[in-house]
């Protein structure tokens, strides 16, 4: 099973529930990772907190703050959506479906292996 805050961050989700600014904390904080002095000495990771769920969103994706601010407040409604909604979620169905057809995917790879496998042990038993 999907640990359901995990599944958050599909792109084409609809039908979230709504954010209000009120119910938001949000800092600015300096970023991790590789970057260097571009990352080091600016202030440009977003940290969003959902005071109600007790929710927190660490969005450092992009150099700009306001790209950034708009990626952690969509990631952030996804994880409340998850939250509230659980398995009723689009998100979280998404996520399944996704998961179901990479599952379908690996098995068909593996029979095409199987079956190159059988033919080609078969040519050597025809050539001998």
């Amino acid at each position: 099973s999907v640990p359901l805050l995990q599944a958050a961050r599909k792109k084409n989700s609809l039908n979230l529930l709504e954010l209000t600014e009120a119910e938001l904390e949000e800092q600015f904080v300096r970023g991790d990772g590789p970057g260097g002095q571009a990352t080091n000495k600016t202030n440009n990771c977003v940290v969003l907190k959902h005071i109600p769920s007790g929710i927190v969103v660490k969005c450092h994706q992009t150099r700009s703050v306001e790209k950034n601010r708009k990626i952690a407040r969509e990631i952030l409604r996804e994880k409340i959506d998850l939250f509230y909604k659980g398995e009723d979620s689009n998100v979280f169905k998404d996520k399944k479906a996704s998961e179901k057809q990479k599952q379908e995917k690996k098995r068909r790879a593996k029979e095409n292996l199987e079956r190159k496998k059988l033919f080609k042990e078969m040519q050597q038993l025809d050539k001998e």
